[in-house]
């Protein structure tokens, strides 16, 4: 038997890690996300929250975790939208006692080879950042596949975001993030109201209110090639009246 004067590893652990993705319709581009995520984040479990989509996608996802035991499925048949579903993901979260929560579009628009990004400079910053955010319009960040007309409109909904809310990011509604779970712990019961895509302001708005510490790493954006967006104009018009809601609150 040989032995090894190697020293010990002194390598810190992995924290324990939730990666969760909300879908509705998402049946054509889950089977190709789901192995990246699972591929870019090798010890992080990873959930899926459905809408109890029509086209299967949660059927797919369920059948998917008989296999891959780092895979779980919340299909929810009584509740519908982004802000809910993130509730529940931050839920699941805490129940499982993890450390970071890592947030995706399920539309294949987020590349998760940025996951370990967002993890790492959680870790790496000085102080250690609460929250990170996957930015399109930092240094570096960009979209791709958006027409002008749509990019302009996006930039100016941010700014107008940031700027009311006081936020201290440049990028406010991409889903793209790493939260901290301890600092999500802080928010106070019944913070986060918002159903649809409101809710990624809302957690932005809470989190500096307690004190979080923020993060912005830039990411490229890609308009999504299969399936329909779920930003409708009437989705839009809501989530632009919560958000005015939240301003001076």
């Amino acid at each position: 038997m040989s032995t090894s004067n190697a020293p010990p590893s002194t390598a810190a652990p992995s924290p324990k890690t939730l990666v969760v993705v909300c879908t509705y319709n998402e049946r054509e581009n889950l089977p190709r996300l789901l192995p990246r995520i699972l591929a870019a984040l090798p010890k992080a479990d990873l959930l899926v929250v459905d809408d109890d989509s029509p086209d299967g996608t949660g059927t797919w996802a369920e059948s998917a975790a008989e296999s891959e035991p780092r895979l779980h499925v919340l299909v929810r048949k009584d509740e519908r939208g982004l802000g809910s579903a993130l509730r529940a993901g931050i839920q699941f979260g805490h129940q499982g006692k993890y450390e970071f929560l890592l947030n995706l579009d399920g539309d294949l628009s987020h590349s998760p080879e940025d996951l370990p990004r967002l993890l790492d400079a959680a870790l790496a910053t000085d102080p250690p950042a609460d929250v990170v955010v996957g930015s399109r319009y930092v240094a570096g960040g960009k979209i791709e596949g958006w027409p002008l007309r749509r990019k302009l409109m996006s930039r100016m909904v941010n700014s107008f975001a940031t700027r009311a809310l006081k936020l201290p990011v440049k990028d406010s509604s991409g889903a793209l993030r790493c939260y901290r779970m301890a600092t999500l712990a802080k928010l106070p019961a019944g913070a986060l109201k918002s159903d649809g895509y409101a809710m990624l302001e809302e957690l932005l708005l809470g989190l500096h209110r307690n004190g979080a510490k923020f993060a912005e790493i830039p990411i490229t954006f890609h308009d999504r090639t299969e399936g329909d967006s779920k930003l409708t104009m009437a989705e839009t018009f809501r989530s632009v009246r919560s958000l005015l809601s939240m301003i001076g609150k």
